[in-house]
């Protein structure tokens, strides 16, 4: 049912997004690869896609945060690729500071990448799902979504509005064939963290699988980080005839995080 579908994937050339396009991947779902890396390294990863799955893979470079890119890179997907069933708007940045102090232009990039992209990715890629009568939209939203921390004030702003989002477009979709849902993640343990794991254990003279276990669990009850795959997993359970009756949700899945 999903072979041969085009799955379009931001922030995909590493962490939940890389993942995610290995797990569509196994499933013949051919692919629209993005990420911040250089057009040479990205078609090269399309490259070898192609070559360990049998699949047709495209890269692109487009920059988040301007519009037109943005609608370039889904006419591009389209024309190229025949469709875009699936959309995973997965890329993300993030900053902490007080909110007092925040940076304006860490504000401005936050929300454009964040959740302003995603708006824009999914306007432009709307007509066409609509006029084939099926489609996917998922959105990696994060457990910042639902609850607030501090330090956080534009991811948890940006993650929130990513959530309404969700609940619109399944509303405004529940008719054409197209389901909309985000997925809240908690720890996901990705190379972004290491440095803050390895910050804790310097500070406090431990270990790093010392600190790594307290770093998880002042937050969630599960004393565990997710494999990035496992995510990508669940984006291809939505992906599935199974989940057909799921949208408008936001999913969490944090360890127990948002059960306290």
């Amino acid at each position: 049912m999903l072979k041969e579908k085009v799955a379009l994937i931001t922030g995909s050339t590493s962490g939940i997004g890389l993942a995610t396009a290995h797990v569509l991947a196994q499933q013949g779902i051919n692919l629209v690869l993005h990420g911040l890396v250089s057009a040479t390294e990205g078609q090269a990863l399309a490259n070898d896609f192609i070559a360990q799955y049998g699949i047709n893979a495209i890269f692109d470079d487009a920059d988040l945060q301007d519009v037109a890119s943005i609608e370039r890179l889904i006419t591009k997907a389209i024309s190229t690729m025949g469709s875009v069933d699936i959309l995973v708007n997965n890329a993300g940045i993030q900053h902490t500071q007080s909110a007092e102090s925040f940076p304006l232009e860490k504000w401005n990039a936050i929300i454009a990448i964040n959740l302003s992209a995603a708006f824009h990715a999914i306007q432009f890629a709307l007509p066409a799902m609509k006029r084939q009568g099926w489609g996917r939209i998922i959105n990696v939203a994060s457990v910042h979504g639902l609850v607030g921390s501090v330090n956080k004030s534009a991811y948890c702003a940006a993650k929130h509005g990513l959530v309404g989002l969700t609940k619109v477009l399944a509303l405004e979709c529940a008719e054409q064939g197209i389901t909309v849902n985000a997925i809240c993640p908690g720890w996901v343990d990705t190379p972004l963290i290491n440095d803050q794991i390895s910050a804790i254990a310097k500070q406090q003279d431990s270990s790093f699988e010392q600190a790594k276990y307290q770093l998880v669990t002042a937050k969630q009850p599960l004393p565990e980080m997710m494999a990035p795959a496992q995510i990508g997993e669940f984006i291809l359970f939505l992906c599935s005839d199974s989940a057909k009756s799921i949208t408008g949700a936001a999913l969490p899945m944090d360890g127990a995080w948002t059960a306290q």
